[in-house]
């Protein structure tokens, strides 16, 4: 472990509880931060993920005072997809001081600072975890963001995306993030002063305007705060409507009327919803037995009226799936609709981008014909390119028979439906050779792909599940202490009640399902519902205190399915992409203007 220090660190003091109003505000340029990364195996200390190095740079009034180092020995192996991200490997970690020395020396060095991290409550999340497991108390630190905080000042003139590599990039820092903990660390310093600089263009000057900075409200939105007044306290949807009744935007919330007043507060802090509130003319409430039933509700209303306020959800039919065919010579076709043609299938995927290296790492394992176009059983073609390279089977030539053309398609078919061991085992061996031979772009696109098929079968395999099953009536004590009660058919949900206090518990919930919405099963993972629909229901039937009522069918996942290798590769995706969520990216301009 490293720590240097180019000069002793003031530390800052705490904000005192009275001040003169000249003095409201603590200036930017008096203030300490420290600015600190992570590297770690995986993405979930609660899922036992370790920390494997910390970085850190303390800085104030634009000068570094000093930088901290330290790798971690995780007392755990490293697993390849990580060490192929990080660089980061078990013989380097063997003699680093284990957590239990490396937290206290950086809370030291910390102390008295305003913690700030690009995807902080990643990097805070693991501190403070820790903290926690060898008993030691979190100081008070006040946390700064810079990719929460870029997301509200970047547009999409400036760059395309809030990750730390692009905002880099964009402030011009003179080191380029690499994955390593000091090296991002310090180019989070650069961008968290081009921010500084920027918002100091715009009246920013302390650190209580830098964290609401945004949520500054026009008049004109102020002077709209009586649209919510006729939405009742209750869980539902709201729909923002203009002069032509025409939606600009649909929300939900456990209490409609106290969120839809957060619009004309300083509590609103996304740019666009400035612009769509000076839009708006009426607010719609649509009163909901569950919270469950709003994010339902408003899942099909998005896709119904597709507001242009809206960034997710609004095209749930842009689909695709990878199919294995069902004919004399199977191959895997990308296609846009699950059909009942006893074929299988793997998705839904929300591009075909995303498709496509799903289909790549299947590939890549079995060597199944990649020709378009049925074949007849005794094929009479020609080789390709991919049978020469010892890429595929070759039937079109007789170069395979069909027992053993067979052989491999049964083993395809068990990745894509039960276990995807053939494949993660398969790609791994050749990220590590790769990676052995330095040729890290290469194993990257492997890890890639491989990261692509794991969350795809987990995915599909948990929505088959459920969609398989014809009725499943769930019930979970609520925090005000009612039973909600769901029926779901087929993955999609058919009727949502909260059983009335006093009331015969069990004719209620046989009324709720007689009363249910029917329908009809068909092929396929997602067959009765969208995806997303799908899987809001299955957490909130993964969630802690659900009672299962009545299952029709049989509600199980592969004991060895993709869903046990996810936790590892959706870390190193959380730790390679700082990503700007669907429903917060940017409008052009990221101050609100009033509306004339």
């Amino acid at each position: 472990m490293s720590t240097t220090a180019h000069r002793p660190a003031r530390e800052t003091s705490r904000w005192e509880a009275q001040r003169s109003f000249d003095e409201l505000g603590r200036p930017l340029r008096d203030l300490t931060f420290c600015v600190v990364d992570l590297e770690t195996t995986g993405g979930s200390a609660q899922g036992g993920s370790m920390i494997t190095e910390i970085g850190a740079v303390k800085v104030r009034g634009g000068e570094v005072l000093g930088e901290f180092q330290t790798l971690v020995n995780p007392h755990t192996e490293i697993p390849a997809f990580i060490a192929v991200l990080t660089g980061i490997t078990n013989s380097m970690v063997h003699d680093a001081p284990p957590i239990e020395s490396a937290l206290p020396a950086f809370l030291e060095f910390a102390a008295g600072c305003v913690l700030v991290a690009h995807n902080a409550p990643f990097d805070v999340g693991f501190l403070q975890h820790f903290a926690r497991e060898q008993g030691r108390p979190w100081p008070r630190f006040e946390v700064l963001d810079t990719a929460k905080l870029a997301r509200r000042v970047i547009t999409r003139d400036d760059a395309p995306n809030c990750k730390l590599s692009t905002l880099a990039k964009v402030f011009e820092a003179a080191t380029t993030p690499n994955h390593r903990a000091l090296s991002d660390a310090q180019a989070t310093v650069d961008v968290l002063h081009g921010l500084m600089e920027r918002l100091g263009g715009l009246g920013v000057h302390t650190l209580e305007e830098l964290q609401t900075f945004s949520s500054r409200v026009s008049t004109a939105q102020r002077r709209k705060r009586h649209l919510a007044e006729g939405l009742p306290h209750a869980p539902g949807v709201y729909l923002f409507r203009d002069d032509r009744s025409r939606v600009l935007y649909i929300g939900t919330s456990r209490d409609l009327r106290t969120r839809v007043r957060t619009y004309f507060t300083a509590s609103e802090t996304r740019s666009r919803m400035g612009e769509m509130v000076g839009i708006a003319t009426s607010v719609t409430g649509i009163e909901c037995a569950t919270p469950l039933e709003a994010e339902v509700r408003e899942l099909r209303l998005i896709a119904e009226h597709k507001p242009r306020y809206n960034r997710r959800s609004r095209f749930p039919e842009k689909v695709h799936f990878l199919k294995l065919t069902r004919e004399a010579w199977p191959r895997l076709s990308l296609v846009r609709k699950v059909l009942d043609d006893d074929a299988d299938y793997l998705g839904p995927f929300s591009s075909k981008k995303t498709a496509e290296k799903c289909l790549a790492a299947l590939h890549e394992t079995f060597p199944v014909r990649q020709c378009s176009g049925r074949l007849p059983v005794v094929p009479s073609r020609s080789a390709c390119v991919l049978a020469e390279m010892g890429r595929c089977l070759s039937p079109c030539d007789g170069s395979t028979d069909e027992s053993t053309y067979g052989a491999v398609v049964r083993q395809l078919r068990d990745t894509l439906l039960r276990s995807p061991h053939q494949v993660v085992d398969a790609i791994n061996e050749r990220m590590t050779a790769l990676a052995d031979r330095e040729r890290f772009e290469e194993a990257g696109v492997h890890r890639d792909r491989l990261a692509t098929f794991v969350r795809a079968a987990a995915r599909t395999q948990r929505l088959s599940a459920l969609t398989r099953c014809g009725e499943i009536v769930a019930a979970r004590r609520e925090d005000d202490g009612r039973w909600a009660v769901h029926v779901v058919r087929h993955g999609r949900l058919a009727a949502a009640g909260v059983i009335p206090p006093g009331s015969d518990a069990h004719q209620y919930v046989r009324e709720l399902s007689a009363s249910a919405e029917t329908v009809a099963g068909a092929p396929g993972p997602v067959p009765a519902a969208t995806a997303e629909e799908s899987e809001k229901i299955l957490r909130w039937l993964e969630s802690p205190g659900v009672r299962l009522v009545d299952v029709d069918g049989e509600w199980t996942c592969p004991l060895g399915g993709a869903a046990r290798h996810l936790a590892i590769y959706d870390a190193a995706h959380q730790s390679r992409l700082s990503l700007v969520p669907f429903d917060e990216q940017r409008l052009p301009s990221p101050v609100h203007r009033p509306v004339r």
